[in-house]
């Protein structure tokens, strides 16, 4: 047990977010996303939604701030009805963690597929909200203040 990390994100998950490097995507997808095909690592995380999630992953994650938009959603598909009022709840949630108001990026359909196969992780989530796949671009840990950037102060007793 470790304490202040979010009893959602499972071991494996927090293992591969620890492995990710700057650049590095994260796909957080829903129930319907073919993420098994997809994925170069699968998570399953059925029991939860994906608002949950992300909200859990933010706590831990920092968001790319060296692009324009570091987090992407897939477009709806020409002519279906749906619209994903879910996004609003990411924006919110982005937005709270990361103080970004505009982070969202919109892919077609089958160029998001393509991009969540390059993703380092897929977590597969038991969200039913249509178009609620979310890629997130890792970011940078900045040293924190009154440390030069590339040296660490310990001391040892």
């Amino acid at each position: 047990m470790l304490k202040n990390i979010p009893a959602i994100l499972p071991p494996e998950l927090l293992k591969f977010m620890s492995e990710m490097g700057h650049g590095d995507e994260l796909v957080i997808s829903d129930a319907n996303f073919p993420a098994a095909s997809h994925a170069q690592r699968l998570v399953r995380c059925d029991g939860v939604n994906a608002v949950q999630l992300l909200q859990a992953v933010l706590q831990l994650f920092p968001l790319d701030t060296y692009v324009e938009k570091p987090a992407a959603v897939m477009q709806v598909v020409k002519g279906d009805p749906v619209i994903p009022i879910i996004w609003e709840d990411y924006r919110r949630i982005i937005e709270e963690h990361e103080g970004m108001t505009d982070a969202l990026e919109y892919e077609e359909r089958f160029d998001f597929y393509e991009r969540a196969t390059k993703a380092y992780v897929i977590v597969a989530t038991g969200e039913r909200a249509q178009y609620a796949n979310l890629i997130l671009k890792k970011g940078v840990i900045f040293p924190e203040s009154g440390h030069a950037q590339g040296q660490l102060n310990l001391e040892f007793k």
